[in-house]
């Protein structure tokens, strides 16, 4: 999870910093190397000098679970987190407040190991990960959030005691005061490189990112600063949720009438500003589901396409975990079509048959198709990638995607892709779609999927999304979170000949 040097996915024992600027001496940063924390300063004690008794606050131990969880098992925090907040029973403003600090502990954390570095006598990576996941959650209340200082402290010192020890607490006590002394506009001077002489490192620990995502993220918008900078703050948002009616299934008034608000681009989405979405009768019935309203826009786009002839045979090609085949399979049936949804993991395969109510769902290799080529009149492929589209809704993602994946990645892109052209009828429709802006996962793959080919155009992309400005100079199209509130999310869409 502390994969923050110019590299990939780095253990805890791994370069620290994002920016790749050793802390040591700074003037004006309080504890230094030298001066750090640990020599002195304990909790506060009771009477004879013991320290309280430590309180045991639910919503901070859920979170420091969650946060452990991440970093021994690489659990997934969106998938772990409602279970955590089930079996702890935790529920409105405390499941909130486990979510939050959680969420923005991981997302922030590049940023906050700079500021423990700056204020203790150790490296983070040099101390015990469970003592430094606490400090990391008191040093995102003491710096993000409306918590008051003493009671960001004094929380985290009784969590550092119960979770870890009481030696430890002291020294967390000394870190997350001296953090205390600055708030995070005074701290970013301090602990962030020069944006003059190291731009892309100075993004990296201002908007906490690995170096390696702010140049991929930096090029993908044309090489502008302000808006990369623009990008990066938007990842660290809070997404909001948004749901999708499956039509013929669900109605978007069935929505409205749950207290969702309309959405802004898709005719099926709508926004649930608050509350549990499992709650709405639409979504606990499969009817309805949580869709980023981008990934319902891809899929839509798809079926837009006019193609001449049949148009009754569609094919997701690697549909796991299942939303975009939920949205495909609900249209296709309303325009007598069949969607057949394949994915390559069995377990996967079953999500997906969860999601469906007409499709059919097997268990494939998207590379090595099971079904006759130039079948299929439309096509989505909607290849795994690393997912820097979607870093507001995995906030762990960002610490263990490695570029050097991108090679590995890049060559299955390329084979689903040729995989559905060589599926597809002349005159039938392919969408590729990557939850990534990164250029080698998007346009590089496209052009040389072209390149050589007569039988392949290129449509624009742009032009069956008409509720939607701001897509890119085409033909494809990229949806952007600063830009639409979405996923970054890129589309393709190519017809055979």
């Amino acid at each position: 999870m502390s994969n923050r040097g110019n590299g990939g996915d780095a253990p805890r024992g791994g370069g620290r910093g994002s920016g790749g600027r050793s802390r040591g001496g700074q003037p004006g940063a309080p504890g230094g190397r030298g001066g750090g924390a640990g020599r002195g300063g304990g909790a506060g004690g009771g009477r004879g000098g013991r320290p309280p008794k430590p309180v045991r606050d639910e919503a901070r131990n859920a979170a420091y679970d969650l946060l452990r969880a991440v970093d021994e098992r690489d659990a997934y925090a969106n998938l772990l987190m409602p279970a955590l907040l089930r079996e702890r029973r935790l529920s409105g403003r405390d499941a909130g407040l486990a979510t939050e600090l959680a969420y923005g502990t991981l997302r922030g954390l590049g940023t906050y190991d700079e500021v423990i570095a700056a204020c203790s006598d150790r490296a983070p990576e040099d101390l015990d990960p469970p003592l430094l996941d606490a400090i990391r959650l008191g040093v995102h209340q003491l710096l993000k959030t409306r918590v008051p200082p003493h009671a960001a402290v004094g929380t985290t010192v009784d969590l550092v005691r119960l979770r870890v020890g009481t030696g430890a607490s002291k020294y967390a006590n000394a870190v997350l005061r001296k953090v205390a002394g600055r708030s995070l506009e005074q701290w970013l001077p301090i602990v962030a490189p020069d944006r003059g002489e190291d731009p892309v490192g100075h993004l990296a620990v201002t908007h906490s990112h690995p170096r390696w995502i702010v140049t991929a993220m930096r090029d993908a918008v044309g090489g502008d600063f302000d808006e990369t900078a623009a990008l990066l703050a938007a990842d660290n948002e809070r997404p909001r949720v948004t749901l999708v009616a499956r039509p013929g299934r669900a109605s978007l008034d069935e929505l409205l009438a749950s207290g969702a608000q309309r959405a802004e681009y898709s005719p099926y989405g709508a926004y649930l500003t608050e509350g549990d979405p499992g709650s709405i009768g639409a979504v606990a019935e499969g009817r309805a589901a949580v869709q980023d309203e981008a990934s319902q826009l891809v899929a839509l786009a798809l079926t837009r396409v006019p193609v001449a002839g049949g148009d009754t045979r569609w094919l997701d090609l690697c549909a796991g975990p299942g939303g975009k085949a939920g949205l495909l399979d609900a249209i296709a049936v309303q325009g007598g079509a069949n969607l057949l949804a394949a994915e390559l993991q069995y377990h996967r395969a079953r999500l997906v048959r969860q999601t469906t109510r007409e499709a059919a769902v097997i268990t494939a290799d998207g590379t090595a198709p099971a079904w006759r080529p130039g079948v299929f009149d439309r096509v989505m492929v909607d290849a795994p990638c690393t997912g820097l589209g979607a870093l507001r809704r995995r906030p762990e993602a960002r610490w263990r995607r490695d570029p050097r994946s991108l090679p590995d990645l890049g060559r299955l892109q390329r084979e689903l892709l040729a995989s559905a052209l060589e599926a597809v009828r002349p005159g039938g429709v392919v969408a590729y779609v990557t939850c990534s802006p990164h250029l080698a996962e998007t346009v590089a793959v496209v052009g040389d999927a072209l390149r050589g080919r007569d039988d392949v155009e290129a449509l624009d992309a742009r032009a069956y999304l008409p509720e939607v400005a701001d897509l890119g100079e085409g033909p494809h199209a990229q949806f952007w979170p600063h830009r639409h509130g979405t996923d970054g999310m890129f589309l393709a869409l190519l017809r055979r000949r």
